[in-house]
């Protein structure tokens, strides 16, 4: 299917600077049993995206019982008490549409695209598993999205090229008891360990509707589909409140160099930093200059690494955002016959380059029509734009905050890139992770003298 046109979807006024204000216009309730609503009308295309978010992620977990916000993915698609196993699927496709759901540190998503007539089919579904869920879980059902988990890990992070390597970083940029010390998916030995009652006090504490946020968003009634909301979540009980969580400081008070040997045929090199949580000032100047950085062919570390030395086969760059905090990568693939040093000295030269004189005007420009450009293009989707009425809603409070989050963009200074890149980026407080083929540790970044 086409993609929606951007002017359909959004609705333009102009702001006092004389430049197009993007506003999503929405709807928002809260059920009595605490679930917050957002609607969005959109009526380009007979299409409905359904977006639910539960405030719980791999963050909400204990050391020793990591993985359950992920296994819990899985598990919510084993049925509910009206939904048989292996019919929330059959029967969204049936009705033309389809679903899906991501875990992060700090949320986990179920999401569905349906036709805007079979509206009430997912929140019916959805409905059924927030709160009925218990209802047919069992022992065995665990069990068995345990070994799916366990395999996922196999086939994704342990028999993958690199695969480690985000791990390895977190659990070098943040101490063992910080939220984001562990990844997502869990460790084998946690996955083993987690019990059935585990798993329902965990149901129990954060499926509850005041811990989720639900969008619907496309072609709908607002009045219509706010009754219909109301129709199927309103008998799904309340809950104990969630415990509030502490948002810890990571920071790292020395440089970490961390060599490891993997089944790869070039050595990569990785370096990150502790940067600033989504939203807070720094986030954005650090993006751009991720693109300044790295961001096409055109970009310094590419243009020096890729193009002019041909040392590296590749190279990114990326601010990673999160609510906790965040981190800034350099991604670096050496070309065969060359080292991880050669790789880290440029890419130091660059980071110094940056740090002792800003960015040309010129460069930035570039950078923020590029973000712009991509930031514009995920709303040409409607299920996209459901996801990020939810997740501002979940960050700041106002689920139309579009306009404010690429202002932020566009009103950086060259100078505050420079600035971010000195307060944010030290040498010596990061983690350099060097990736090299088995029994060829040569090939790792040394440490330069300073």
């Amino acid at each position: 299917m086409r993609r929606l046109s951007v002017l359909m979807v959004i609705a333009f006024s102009l702001a006092r600077a004389g430049e197009p204000r993007i506003s999503v216009s929405y709807t928002r309730f809260t059920l009595p049993n605490g679930l917050d609503v957002i609607l969005h009308e959109d009526h380009t295309v007979p299409l409905v995206a359904v977006n639910l978010c539960y405030r719980v992620g791999s963050a909400n977990e204990k050391p020793g019982r990591t993985g359950f916000a992920h296994l819990f993915e899985h598990i919510m698609f084993m049925g509910s008490k009206d939904v048989p196993v292996g019919k929330f699927d059959q029967w969204l496709e049936a009705a033309g549409g389809d679903n899906n759901a991501s875990t992060t540190d700090d949320r986990t998503d179920y999401y569905e695209d349906a036709p805007s007539n079979a509206l009430a089919l997912p929140l019916f579904l959805e409905s059924d598993r927030m709160g009925f869920l218990l209802d047919s879980m069992t022992e065995a059902k665990v069990n068995a999205q345990r070994d799916v988990v366990k395999n996922e890990r196999r086939e994704t992070i342990e028999n993958v090229p690199y695969g480690l390597a985000p791990i390895l970083i977190d659990e070098n940029l943040y101490p063992p008891d910080h939220p984001y010390h562990w990844p997502t998916i869990g460790s084998m030995a946690d996955l083993s360990a987690a019990s059935y009652s585990d798993v329902v006090q965990f149901f129990r504490t954060y499926y509850v509707p005041g811990n989720a946020s639900l969008v619907i968003a496309g072609d709908i009634d607002p009045v219509q589909a706010k009754a219909a909301v109301q129709y199927w979540f309103s008998d799904v009980g309340r809950g104990a409140p969630v415990p509030p969580q502490p948002v810890p400081v990571a920071h790292l008070t020395a440089e970490k160099r961390v060599v490891h040997e993997d089944r790869v045929e070039l050595p990569r090199l990785y370096m990150a930093w502790n940067t600033p949580a989504e939203f807070t000032p720094g986030d954005a100047e650090l993006d751009l200059l991720a693109i300044v950085l790295a961001g096409g062919k055109t970009s310094r570390l590419y243009r020096r690494l890729v193009y002019d030395l041909q040392i590296a086969q590749d190279v990114s760059a990326a601010q990673v955002s999160a609510r906790m905090g965040s981190e800034f990568w350099i991604v670096v693939t050496a070309r065969s016959g060359h080292t991880l040093t050669e790789i880290a000295h440029i890419v130091q030269e660059e980071l110094n380059k940056v740090k002792n004189d800003p960015p040309s005007r010129r460069e930035l420009e570039r950078a923020v029509n590029q973000y712009e450009a991509s930031f514009l293009d995920r709303l040409e989707n409607i299920g996209t734009t459901a996801n990020l009425l939810n997740t501002y809603f979940r960050l700041t409070g106002n689920p139309d905050y579009f306009n404010e989050d690429l202002a932020r963009y566009k009103a950086v200074d060259p100078c505050d890139v420079q600035a971010m890149a000195g307060t944010w980026l030290p040498d010596d407080s990061r983690v350099v992770l060097s990736v090299v083929p088995n029994g060829k540790r040569d090939l790792a970044a040394a440490k330069e003298a300073r």
